[in-house]
């Protein structure tokens, strides 16, 4: 089921499987922000990432003595959400445990989607409610492609702040200890398929909290990630779309013991709580 919210500069369509963002198009001009899905390069538009991000090592982990297994990225993107309220401008959607979740991932939770348009903002919103009597560990993450309609070399990215970008390389899909720098110049990335040689750039911390798509210097739109500590830019070679990710966790790294408690980067919301956060899309 395909829901739309719209107000007066924006226009978005939800997909209810996943509750992934498809479409994110300005009024105006028409101009489409969301990457199409081709399967050709990637059949995803902005999926999410719980309760794991990233890879698993031996795509397992353990709780309790227990071992589970979590595909790359967990289970949440694949399943049918539920649309539970909806105006004009927003619209909330709900994926509730089950039997089936709870063989690969032993917690009873509720997780919401909120999107809401604000002039020409989109927010999107985790809230993640722990109905066990337990601390419950999770990570979550966002997905987004957004279409690159020119050249790949005629965009760049511009950060909040110049600062020294130290990102991780995954060795057999998996955080190393291996890292390279990214070339920035003024605040800026040139982005080239070159940075993507060896997957996504994975960033364990970065002082920047807002990053600038820039069309041939000019800004296309604006990425707001406050609640996030880590992230991930990523596309596939000759793809016309980039991927920024905002994350609170990331794949286990290479010498990760397996316990989910243990994980790095993993969060945790307490007994009969939620957990709240966000980013926005601003569109120029």
């Amino acid at each position: 089921m395909k829901i739309s919210i719209k107000n007066n500069q924006l226009e978005v369509v939800i997909n209810s499987q996943g509750a992934e963002l498809i479409s994110l198009q300005k009024t105006s001009t028409k101009r489409e922000y969301i990457w199409e899905g081709n399967p050709t390069f990637w059949g995803k538009h902005s999926p999410v990432l719980f309760p794991i991000v990233g890879t698993l090592k031996n795509n397992q982990f353990e709780y309790k003595n227990k071992h589970y297994t979590l595909p790359r990225h967990g289970f949440a993107r694949d399943y049918e959400f539920e649309l539970i309220s909806k105006t004009e401008s927003s619209a909330i959607f709900s994926l509730q445990s089950s039997t089936e979740t709870r063989a690969v991932y032993p917690f009873d939770f509720e997780l919401q989607l909120h999107y809401v348009l604000n002039e020409n903002e989109l927010v999107v919103a985790y809230k993640i409610i722990n109905k066990t009597d337990v601390m419950m560990p999770f990570s979550i993450g966002a997905h987004p492609a957004f279409a690159l309609s020119e050249f790949f070399e005629h965009y760049s990215l511009e950060f909040e702040f110049q600062e020294a970008l130290k990102s991780y390389s995954l060795e057999n899909d998996l955080l190393s200890k291996k890292t390279t720098l990214l070339p920035m110049h003024q605040k800026q990335v040139q982005l080239a398929y070159s940075l993507f040689e060896n997957d996504a750039l994975i960033f364990k911390e970065m002082q920047s909290k807002k990053i600038t798509i820039l069309e041939n210097g000019n800004p296309l739109l604006g990425f707001h990630f406050n609640d996030f500590k880590n992230f991930g830019i990523w596309t596939k070679i000759n793809a016309p779309f980039l991927c920024l990710e905002p994350w609170l966790g990331y794949s286990d790294t290479i010498n990760s013991n397996g316990k989910l408690e243990d994980k790095e980067a993993i969060q945790f919301v307490a007994a009969q709580q939620e957990f709240l956060c966000s980013f926005k899309i601003e569109i120029y």
